[in-house]
This record gives structure tokens, C-alpha cells and sequence, in this order.
């Protein structure tokens, strides 16, 4: 596989219309876990990973089952299944989003998953409740794949990053209500509460999320806004004094006021001569500004690179 094919090329105006459709499509699917699981700290229990083909919900509980529901991104298909051998499938393909919330709760009954959802979008200003949203509708197969690619691509590079931390660290996961892939490094140390006022998520869920200090990145597709193209985020809550200037890596890298948050556009790791090297060093020199500003225990928290089949010393 090229570097072309690992990193394409992913033109926000040229499938934003997709990029809408499907955010609002893995929301469908998110709050389907987020019905049937129980809750882990920081929302983890809500989010999407990354697989082979697509992106995934996980097994979900659901009575002496568990049940799954995956996007195939390659064949264009959502499948939902059971551990008990039935599944149905949808084909993604151009519909509205009233439609596909429609089919995704017709397959789960016929399966005998029995779920309620909240069908108000979250963090969207101005959404509708799904079974209302026949406006987005659009789904460009070739468009789709490439935001998965990128997906895999990253997961990947985070994955190896995530190895170099012996604190508590999250998952690699796709949180469906921001639209973006993330991983969180955390000091240990509590945070002062969270100010809210998130669009359409309550307080108390954001302030659970920030309970504790964090060194967070991720990747996000670019939204209307501040930011209409990809790109690669890092960001400190609480941040410390002076994190806005400090010196991090590639040059392509800056700090934005509006989003109070390192970015790194998406097509400078994409067009690099190493793009994982890329984004690897952005990753780190974030977290060492937020971690040494923030005064952490780095002596305890780092530790080197993973490697497979490779015991880390002690």
C-alpha cells in the first residue's frame, strides 16, 4: 500500500455533505451503545473503534446476547448482529437520516434487540431529532472510504503513541458525537469542574468527562466553522500558563485561540516525506508542553515506545 493510499487525499468541500450525513448516521449507532452499556468514566462506554473495514460499536449487552453493529466501510454496509448467529444488513448508500434511524431500529427489532435512543443529535447546533432530518441525505461511497483510511491510519500511529505512557491512558476511540478519533493521557491529578455549555450535551456529562487533568489529541474531519479542513488536534484541561506558546512540533503545526488547541492540518502529515514520524512528533511535543507547563510526574508517567513481543524493562 502507498503512502497515497494510506494517507489520501480528503478535500473538505468535496464531501462535507457526506461528512454530515455520516456523523449524524454514527450518532444513530452510538446512542444504540450508549442505551445498552454501562456507563465507564469519561464516556467511554459511548464510543465507536476502528477496525479493518469500518468502525465498530463493540459486542453490546443485550439480555443473554450481546449484539453488534458495524460499519463496512469497503462493502458499504452497516451489519448488525447477534451472538447468537442472526444479523441484518443495511446498505449505506444515499438515504436521509430519518430513513436510515428508521431501518437501523426496524433490523435491531427483527433481531429481538429491544432499545429507546434519545434521538436529539448531540454537540450539533441546531439539530433536529433524527426521525425529522430528512435533509442529510448524502453518501459518497468513494469519500466514505477515505475518511475510514484516514481513520486507520492514524489509529495506528495513536496506538504506538499510547504505548509510551504508563498512567492511566484511554482507548484509541471515535467519539461520534465530536466526529473524531482520540486518545487521552491523564496526570492523575483532579481538574477544577468543567465550565459546560456544550451544544446539546448536559453539563454533568461534560464534567465527568474533565474530572481529572488531560493531555488529549485526536484526529477530526473539519466541520463549518473555524476549521473547514482535517486536521490533527492537542489540547490541555486545565491548560497550564504559557501552553498557547510553546514550541512544538512540525512547523506546520500552531496554536488556534478561537479552539484554545494545537492543530496540525491533515494534508502536512499527508504530503510529508514520513508522515507517521509527522504525526508522531506532533503527538509528542504536545503532551511534553502540556505535561511539563502542567507540572506532571513525567518521571513516573513516560516510558519508551512499545514494540511487539518486546517485554518492557523494568
Amino acid at each position: 500500500m502507498t503512502t497515497a493510499d494510506r494517507w489520501p487525499a480528503l478535500d473538505y468541500n468535496a464531501w462535507k455533505d457526506t461528512r454530515e450525513t455520516l456523523h449524524l448516521w454514527t450518532q444513530v449507532v452510538g446512542k444504540v451503545r450508549l442505551a445498552l452499556t454501562p456507563w465507564i468514566n469519561h464516556s467511554w462506554h459511548v464510543t465507536l473503534y476502528v477496525t479493518a473495514r469500518g468502525l465498530t460499536t463493540g459486542p453490546m449487552p443485550c439480555g443473554v446476547r450481546e449484539t453488534q453493529i458495524d460499519f463496512d466501510f469497503i462493502d458499504h454496509v452497516l451489519w448488525l448482529r447477534t451472538s447468537d448467529g442472526h444479523f441484518r444488513q443495511i446498505m449505506l448508500k444515499p438515504m436521509p437520516v430519518a430513513e436510515f434511524y428508521g431501518e437501523v431500529m426496524a433490523a435491531l427489532s427483527a433481531l429481538g434487540v429491544s432499545v429507546r435512543i434519545n434521538t436529539m443529535p448531540n454537540e450539533i447546533p441546531g439539530a433536529v431529532p433524527f426521525e425529522q432530518d430528512t435533509t442529510h441525505s448524502a453518501y459518497d461511497p468513494d469519500y466514505a472510504y477515505r475518511f475510514w483510511r484516514a481513520l486507520a491510519s492514524s489509529h495506528a500511529v495513536f496506538e504506538l503513541f499510547r504505548t509510551a505512557f504508563l498512567g492511566k491512558v484511554s482507548p484509541v476511540h471515535f467519539f461520534w458525537g465530536s466526529f473524531d478519533l482520540a486518545v487521552t493521557r491523564f496526570s492523575g491529578r483532579k481538574a477544577p469542574a468543567h465550565p459546560g455549555g456544550v451544544p446539546n450535551l448536559p453539563d454533568n456529562v461534560a464534567r465527568e468527562a474533565y474530572s481529572h487533568e488531560v493531555s488529549s489529541a485526536g484526529f477530526w474531519p473539519g466541520s463549518p466553522g473555524p476549521v473547514e479542513y482535517p486536521a490533527f488536534y492537542s489540547y490541555a484541561y486545565p491548560a497550564p500558563e504559557g501552553f498557547g506558546a510553546a514550541k512544538v512540533r512540525p512547523a506546520e503545526a500552531f496554536f488556534s485561540k478561537d479552539l484554545g488547541e494545537f492543530l496540525l492540518p491533515y494534508d502536512a502529515v499527508r504530503k510529508a516525506a514520513d508522515p507517521e514520524a509527522t504525526l508522531l512528533a506532533f503527538l509528542q511535543s504536545t503532551y511534553e508542553a502540556a505535561a511539563d507547563l502542567g507540572h506532571w510526574d513525567r518521571a513516573s508517567l513516560d516510558c519508551g515506545l512499545g514494540a511487539p513481543k518486546k517485554v518492557r524493562p523494568i
